[in-house]
């Protein structure tokens, strides 16, 4: 039974957790030993457990996947099947994964630490309809006819890319896959897929459930392991036309630069963030101090659009202070299992110390601490939920980003203030407007650089909406058409009218 985050909390689950079917690589549309046979092991961050096994991709398995996936593009089916095709074929992968929503959120709450009810009804369900949108978009693409300036026939096609690296990282795993392989898939691309070390379960399962729905072999594999061998094999690569990567800034610039001294291949970067929620005087106190909260905590912190910089006006400060304080007392960190629980574990050892690094740094800089700041009592990676006041822009929790159930709250008096503050960060993916002044909104949201702008609501995501930041929270988008697109290559194709001399 979960317990408050002031007490202890039980490790006990009720919920069966299945026998690990998937361990091995999936190169070729078959489950294989890497070619080392080497493994490597996945922990539950519940009670830093062994789950399970796995096989350790290196840059041989790389090169076998991309042999793999090269041969399904320049000679195989894929690339060539109508749209129509793609469409059944990734709508049968899209049902799969409805089928199997219940093993599917076991995986990655004994893998992330995640709370399985909301994978049940929120990431396993959004992973499917992630595929199902894009299976939708597989007919509907088309170039255009142009209008040129001369005597001649002009028209463009948009085609496939080629062979694709997807970098995924731990704390979304199914929806991160999902965004990522939908869209590719649809364009008729084929792909390496790498999913992080800490999460490697729920991907392998994926690519057993693509098999079953008709993709054909090559398409789709997953090489797991490390991202200094695996990674790096896949950002290096010459025979892969496109990097996407999710993860760090620090790791998305080392993607970068194996992409540009290999063969110049296009990458797709979303990074970290150090989000700023702005919370103006005539907000509503009650609403604003949930969405603070949600905004910093769900997911554990693991998010990187987390609002961990929390900006309030002076005329509200108090009050919300003293909402929090109530709010914050029933926040349950306890058994990702246990539906009560809003919080569980840290996605593994190392990131846990991270955040516990990150807090001492707030209070030895001159922080106070208002609530939480330590590790729960018992096994496992259980952080209580963090917030700290009169934090100033200049110490390290209000710069880095954390990536943890650790909110910093700071006092603004007026609009420009708040602008100049929220926007002195290296970081720019996403940010929070809460007001009932249109003017003020339209004004914030207009001089906030960032790629992602909520206006009195937060984690307002959606499949319509392309997502992805400014400066060095990386470049290009996911979601929405944008998504599709970054998977297209646009090909201009003239013919002359007539004969010209001049042509």
């Amino acid at each position: 039974m979960a317990v408050d985050s002031n007490g202890n909390r039980s490790l006990e689950s009720h919920v069966k957790v299945p026998k690990i079917k998937f361990t091995k690589l999936f190169i070729n549309g078959e489950f294989i030993d890497s070619v080392s046979g080497k493994t490597f092991e996945t922990i539950d961050p519940r009670n830093g457990e062994v789950i399970a096994k796995i096989a350790e991709g290196d840059k041989e398995d790389v090169d076998l996947a991309v042999t793999a996936a090269r041969e399904a593009f320049d000679q195989g089916p894929w690339p060539r099947f109508s749209g129509a095709e793609r469409r059944r074929i990734i709508m049968k992968f899209a049902d799969l994964i409805d089928e199997n929503t219940e093993e599917l959120a076991t995986l990655d709450t004994i893998d992330a630490g995640k709370l399985f009810f909301l994978g049940k009804i929120m990431d396993i369900p959004g992973a499917a309809e992630t595929i199902r949108y894009y299976a939708g978009a597989a007919d509907k693409i088309h170039g255009e006819t142009l209008k040129m300036s001369r005597e001649l026939q002009g028209y463009t096609l948009h085609e496939p890319i080629g062979v694709v690296g997807h970098i995924i990282p731990w704390n979304f795993p199914s929806q991160m896959f999902a965004m990522k392989v939908g869209p590719a898939l649809a364009a008729g691309c084929t792909m390496v897929v790498k999913p992080a070390e800490q999460t490697p379960l729920s991907a392998l399962y994926y690519a057993h459930l693509a098999k079953l729905a008709g993709i054909p072999d090559g398409v789709l594999n997953v090489v797991t392991g490390f991202g200094n061998t695996a990674g790096a094999a896949i950002s290096s690569h010459m025979d892969i036309d496109m990097v996407s990567f999710t993860g760090s800034t620090q790791v998305g610039r080392l993607v970068m630069q194996a992409a540009a001294t290999s063969n110049l291949k296009p990458v797709c970067l979303e990074l970290g963030g150090k989000s700023p929620l702005i919370i103006f005087d005539d907000a509503d106190v009650d609403k604003v101090v949930e969405l603070a909260l949600q905004g910093s905590l769900f997911n554990k912190g693991e998010i990187c659009v987390a609002g961990s910089r929390v900006f309030l006006q002076e005329g509200i400060y108090d009050k919300f202070l003293l909402k929090l304080r109530e709010k914050v007392k029933d926040w349950v960190v306890g058994d990702p299992f246990d539906p009560t629980s809003h919080q569980g574990p840290q996605a593994d050892k190392k990131q846990f110390e991270k955040i516990l690094s990150h807090i001492e740094h707030g209070k030895n800089e001159g922080a106070t601490l208002f609530h939480g700041g330590k590790p729960c009592d018992g096994k496992g990676y259980y952080i209580e939920p963090t917030i700290f006041i009169d934090v100033t822009d200049d110490m390290t929790i209000a710069k880095e980003e954390i990536f943890g159930p650790v909110m910093s709250v700071f006092k603004f008096k007026t609009v420009e203030e708040v602008i100049k503050r929220a926007n002195a960060t290296k970081y720019g993916l996403a940010a929070g407007i809460m007001t009932n002044d249109i003017n003020i909104a339209n004004t914030v949201s207009r001089s906030i650089r960032a790629g992602a702008i909520w206006i009195n609501c937060y984690f307002a995501f959606d499949r319509d909406s392309p997502y992805g930041g400014y400066k060095m929270s990386g470049f290009g988008r996911d979601m929405g058409m944008d998504a599709l697109k970054k998977y297209l290559q646009v090909k201009a194709v003239t013919t002359p009218i007539y004969n010209s001399p001049w042509l």
